[in-house]
């Protein structure tokens, strides 16, 4: 490239630019600018590139992103037009990004529903992915394999939230030499803008809970608006979080949430539960990500719930993509002959859930040990709000998600039991002795 660049990003990421390496990233609070700054490293990346003649993909990712508006689109659109040297060499329509020479194209995915078709790209000369503190341990499996070129890179930025994140703990707990990654926070940034920090200050007076968390990248404790937070401390208050046993003349119900429709999905959870009277006995949870039906079926033989019934959400009447058999069929063809399916629900169906559990919450009784999992996620279970207009726009879709929905699935399915007052036998007269 003829020209002389003068490139202006916060001091700190400086470093994380220059020289060698194989990922790039940063992490912390809400106004460091990393995200501006990894935006235009990233065009001016690409374009350095096409002037030297590479061809290839600049891979964009977050872990959910259901349309290009949720995507980093806009913002990397936004660095190229502040620059006019950046904007002279850059086609930019309405869902595209590209060098004008067409040498270099930008690709944007979700990667909880696009992994295995982001194999097929062709030549990914970089990835960014943006907002990853939730992406899995499956996601980062897969994706890094894939940027397999000898002098490609991984840039990620996140806002860390739970310590042992896959993320966190890939890029920050396990950093190798391979890895330029700093912490940036709001103090960081030196077009740190007054409107944020009238926002900062608001924090720290009136929320001190969850200002840590937001301006200075710490982990989160408990999600700031969690859902069932208030109910898991009454249950505490309570000692309803004990040691629960099951009660082996009652039957046994798990329910279960499927987050895929093959057989190897890339989320799973169960919840084990007995209804006696009003007492809803949480008994046992299991998670994982990206296991076989062969694994969930081992587990609940191996954890004593063989004989349980099956209770499957709405799409476990969907056919898989290898032999077009349904979730119901395997479990029955794994010997569960006691399986039913939960129809769907329609719209609203998480706020549905979450009122459901709301309504049920003083009945719950948690085991201690094997449950501790499922309360982690409660816990962190939270009403998704915009960022700009503030609007509430129902449960967020995380980490937590899964187990939430076969947790409010089992409240949906609860039925009160029917008290019986009096019982009125009617005894035939007798004579006399």
């Amino acid at each position: 490239m003829s020209d002389v660049l003068k490139i202006e990003i916060p001091a700190k990421l400086h470093p994380v630019f220059v020289g060698d390496a194989d990922f790039r990233g940063a992490y912390g609070g809400r106004g460091s600018g990393k995200t501006r700054s990894f935006a235009k490293m990233v065009a001016i990346k690409a374009a350095m590139w096409a002037e030297d003649g590479r061809e290839g993909t600049i891979l964009c990712g977050r872990q959910y992103m259901n349309s290009l508006q949720e995507s980093s689109m806009e913002e990397i659109k936004s660095t190229i037009r502040e620059e006019p040297w950046l904007l002279e060499r850059y086609d930019l329509g309405e869902g595209y990004i590209r060098t004008k020479d067409r040498r270099i194209t930008f690709v944007f995915k979700g990667l909880d529903k696009n992994l295995d078709s982001i194999k097929g790209i062709a030549r990914i000369l970089l990835c960014w992915v943006d907002e990853a503190e939730n992406v899995t341990d499956l996601a980062w499996a897969k994706l890094i394999p894939t940027v397999r070129e000898e002098d490609c890179e991984i840039w990620v930025c996140w806002n860390p939230e739970l310590e042992d994140s896959p993320t966190d703990k890939r890029f920050r707990k396990e950093a190798t030499s391979r890895m330029k990654i700093v912490e940036m926070n709001w103090r960081d940034n030196p077009w740190f803008p007054a409107k944020l920090e009238r926002d900062r200050l608001d924090d720290q007076e009136k929320r001190p809970n969850s200002y840590d968390w937001i301006w200075e990248g710490a982990y989160v404790v408990a999600h700031d608006g969690a859902y069932y937070a208030k109910d898991l401390a009454k249950a505490k208050r309570d000692k309803r979080i004990c040691k629960v046993a099951a009660d082996p003349l009652m039957s046994i119900k798990s329910y279960h949430d499927i987050g895929g429709t093959g057989r190897t999905s890339d989320a799973y959870s169960i919840v084990i539960v007995q209804f006696i009277d009003k007492e809803i006995r949480i008994l046992d949870h299991y998670s994982s990500q990206g296991q076989s039906l062969g694994y969930h079926v081992g587990w609940m033989r191996e954890s004593g719930w063989g004989n349980a019934e099956i209770v499957l959400p709405h799409d476990g009447v969907d056919p898989d993509l290898l032999i077009g058999k349904t979730y119901a069929q395997h479990w029955k063809d794994a010997g569960f002959a006691n399986v039913r399916v939960i129809p769907n629900m329609g719209p609203g169906a998480a706020k549905q859930r979450v009122e459901a559990v709301w309504r049920l919450f003083n009945r719950f009784w948690f085991d201690e040990e094997k449950t501790a999992a499922l309360r982690k996620s409660m816990g962190w279970y939270h009403e998704k709000v915009h960022d700009k207009t503030r609007a509430r726009m129902g449960p967020s879709h995380d980490w937590s998600s899964h187990d939430n929905d076969a947790f409010g699935m089992m409240a949906i399915d609860y039925k009160e039991p029917i008290a019986i007052s009096a019982l009125k036998i009617k005894m035939p007269a007798q004579g006399n002795a």
